[in-house]
Formats: C-alpha cells, structure tokens, sequence
C-alpha cells in the first residue's frame, strides 16, 4: 500500500455527555453535520487560534488536528469544558491521505485536496504540503498565526469552514458581521518564496513558497485559484 499517513496530524477524541452541543457553542462548523467538516476555534474577536477537521465516531467526536498543538487544543477546550462529563484525550489513531480516490472522502475544504481517512499509523506520507500549497490553501498555527487572523481573512467562507445559520459560537458576532458586510481586506495567500516581510506567516525555502497575509488589492504574484477567483470576482461585483 502507498505511504498514506500524515505524520504531523493528531486525534482528540471527545467522549461523554453531549459533545455536539458542547462542541456547537464553541467551533465555526455546524455540528449537526455533514461530516467531516473544517473548523475553527476562535477568539471572541474571530481571530483564528485553531483549525481542525471534525469527524465523528458514533457519539464520540474526533479533532483531526496539528500534532504540534493537540495538547494546546486539548487544554483550551477543556477550560469551556466546565462541570460537563466530558472526556478529551489524544488518541493513538492517524489521519491519512491520498490525492487519488479509492479510498476515504473528500477534503471537506476542497475536493481537489484529495481524499482523507482515518485508521492506524503507517508508513508518512510525502506530497501533501506541496499539493495543498498549490492549491492556495493555508492552514496550521504557522500560516494562520494564532490570535493572528481573522476567520474570513483565512479563506474560511470559501472553504467550506463556517457555518452562517447555525447560532452562536466564539467569535461568532464578527465573523458574521465581516459575512454580511462583505467586508473582507485581507487573504492569506501562497506566493513564490521572496524576501520575508510583516505580512509573511510561513516560508517553505524548499517547495520556493511561503504564505502571507495580504490586501486583496495587492495580491501581486500570489496564487489565485479558481476558487479563490471567484470570491474576488463577487465581492468586486
């Protein structure tokens, strides 16, 4: 079998009394479903302090997240965790990949990431930055920043990363108000590697890329995908 697993990703696993409803007050994803789905926690500005894909397991639910902030995730979410029975552990699972079909399911973000499972740990992956670069899409504490960017500033709207209709979260009441103003300034971007500056949140000297916060006014040579395009294109309408 080919090398499929992503070996900087990590499971928390959510167990007890209602992790749904624990979960549909504090994330951006609606947590009625589909699954899975991208999420974010955010603070009460709805700037970005986590991004992970939620899956579920019968009543428990499953963080498909960095592995670098699974503790970090896990104390946050036990601080809203309160007096609820709830358990919040890491689990011994992997997340896996693959850009071709025959096995898993879309990349909730965008099909054209690939296909995405869950199992035991295998043999890492190699690959998935560079696609998911050239694709445009950012994601992790490095290219997001933590307390860093706003939800929307991070392609959430068009990468399937926020739910409009389903009631409050943290950071809700901005994140809407940006949504229904259409009022977005800023995108974080992949652009060919040059001289980092302020509005630089990564760099990949390897794959010549690196991420950056920029005005969508000066995107300049960043890459614009179809579906970023079409975002552009409807806010300038």
């Amino acid at each position: 079998m080919n090398a499929t697993t992503l070996a900087d990703r990590s499971l928390l696993r959510l167990s007890g009394e209602d992790v749904r409803g624990f979960l549909q007050g504090l994330v951006t994803a609606d947590m009625a479903g589909p699954f899975p789905a991208w999420a974010g926690l955010l603070t009460p500005q709805g700037k970005a302090l986590f991004d992970f894909i939620v899956w579920t397991d019968g009543d428990d639910v499953l963080l498909d997240c960095e592995a670098s902030v699974a503790e970090a995730l896990r104390r946050r979410l036990s601080i809203y965790r309160l007096r609820r029975a709830i358990t919040i552990e890491q689990t011994n699972g992997a997340v896996h990949w693959s850009r071709e079909p025959g096995q898993g399911v879309p990349d909730p973000r965008l099909a054209e990431l690939g296909y995405r499972w869950l199992g035991e740990p295998g043999e890492a992956a190699t690959g998935w930055h560079a696609h998911r670069l050239s694709l445009g899409v950012a994601e992790g504490e490095a290219e997001l920043g933590s307390d860093k960017t706003l939800w929307l500033e991070a392609n959430a709207r068009e990468l399937n990363g926020v739910s409009f209709t389903k009631g409050c979260y943290v950071g809700q009441e901005n994140t809407a108000r940006m949504h229904h103003r259409s009022k977005v300034n800023r995108r974080l971007v992949v652009a060919p590697l040059g001289e980092p500056g302020e509005r630089t949140r990564a760099t990949y000297p390897d794959l010549g890329l690196m991420v950056e916060l920029r005005r969508v006014e000066a995107l300049g040579d960043a890459v614009v995908p179809d579906w970023l395009a079409t975002a552009l294109a409807h806010a300038d309408a």
